[in-house]
């Protein structure tokens, strides 16, 4: 094979000459240290896919295109680096199967993340927008352009990772720069889910002793008492959870650079990344708010009707004013012929 070198002692470092196990090229010495477990890769991927396309399904039927849209882009990237882990299975010095796995575990929960980050807004706009802190409204202003910021600073790291250590002479400064960028984006990412934690939890704090100090109104303690609603904000929370330590693992993991002891430790990649996503997920997916939550979809609803209300009304005005116009052409000649007769 072209560029191979895996019969003879190596000239370099093995990640830039190897691109197969060999004598001189065993896998201890790849990235990961390790043939990934074909088994356990092929069930993430067939769970991200079932967890796809059950809130696909689901929230086109329910209409909670926001939602739902950011879950399913973020599943299709677990999909997709998993199967790129089930390419490693066979060679783990694939460098294209390493790169897809890398970049798309690495910046697929950030996608998920965007979507706890909506139901905020729309739990304090159906309890009380009155025990907010901040206008319901703001939120996604606040928490998804800094979720965005936390995805573009990843994708700039895999990047510059990725082109460094693709070519004929791997450069070993750009490979670092895009480890730090990569740590940079998923530390920036912890900061904003503990940011969103604690507005969330100060939420619940207050609308709690509202509830029970009796001043809420009926349809606050009603939603309040609602088992639905109580396991979707549950659900919500668990998923947080278990993105939180995910995100606190790949730090820990990123921080010690490519190839550390962490990084080639499959089981604990097994357990803090691949389950504790596919549990939000999970979670996500079995407790979707159009069936636990519908105030939600009720309110993208109404959103959404008010638009289409206001373009009926300009339609409605642009066909009167072009009736009125037409109206005055056809008077016109019409007052002109009076006038002449009157002549």
């Amino acid at each position: 094979m072209s560029g191979t070198n895996t019969t003879g002692p190596p000239q370099g470092r093995p990640w830039e000459i190897c691109t197969e196990v060999g004598p001189y090229c065993p896998v201890k010495a790849s990235t990961q240290g390790y043939y990934p477990n074909r088994g356990i890769n092929i069930f993430f991927t067939i769970a991200f896919a079932i967890a796809m396309i059950a809130t696909l399904v689901v929230g086109i039927r329910k209409k909670t295109w926001s939602f739902m849209t950011f879950i399913v882009a973020g599943l299709i990237l677990e999909v997709a680096g998993y199967i790129g882990r089930i390419l490693m299975a066979d060679n783990p010095w694939n460098k294209d199967a390493f790169q897809l796995q890398i970049c798309a575990i690495i910046l697929a929960p950030t996608l998920i993340c965007i979507s706890i980050y909506l139901t905020l807004k729309h739990v304090s706009l159906a309890f009380s927008p009155a025990l907010s802190r901040v206008r319901p409204n703001l939120y996604p202003f606040i928490f998804v352009p800094a979720d965005v910021t936390c995805l573009l600073v990843q994708a700039i790291g895999g990047a510059l990772a990725a082109s460094g250590g693709n070519s004929a002479h791997p450069n070993q400064k750009l490979v670092n720069g895009g480890n730090s960028a990569i740590i940079a984006g998923v530390a920036l990412q912890v900061f904003v889910l503990l940011f969103f934690g604690a507005t969330g939890a100060d939420y619940w704090v207050r609308l709690r002793r509202w509830v029970r100090s009796g001043e809420a109104d009926e349809h606050a303690v009603a939603l309040w008492s609602d088992r639905k609603v109580r396991m979707f904000v549950y659900a919500i929370t668990g998923a947080y959870s278990c993105l939180m330590i995910r995100c606190i693992y790949r730090i820990i993991e990123m921080a010690g650079g490519w190839g550390n002891h962490i990084m080639q430790d499959e089981p604990s990649f097994i357990v803090l990344d691949g389950f504790m996503v596919l549990i939000a997920v999970g979670l996500l997916s079995g407790f979707p708010p159009g069936i636990f939550f519908p105030q939600m979809a009720a309110k993208m609803d109404l959103h959404r009707s008010k638009k289409g209300k206001k373009g009926d009304k300009s339609s409605t005005d642009g066909a009167a004013a072009t009736d009125a116009s037409q109206d005055v052409e056809m008077a016109q000649p019409a007052a002109r012929d009076a006038e002449k007769t009157s002549a």
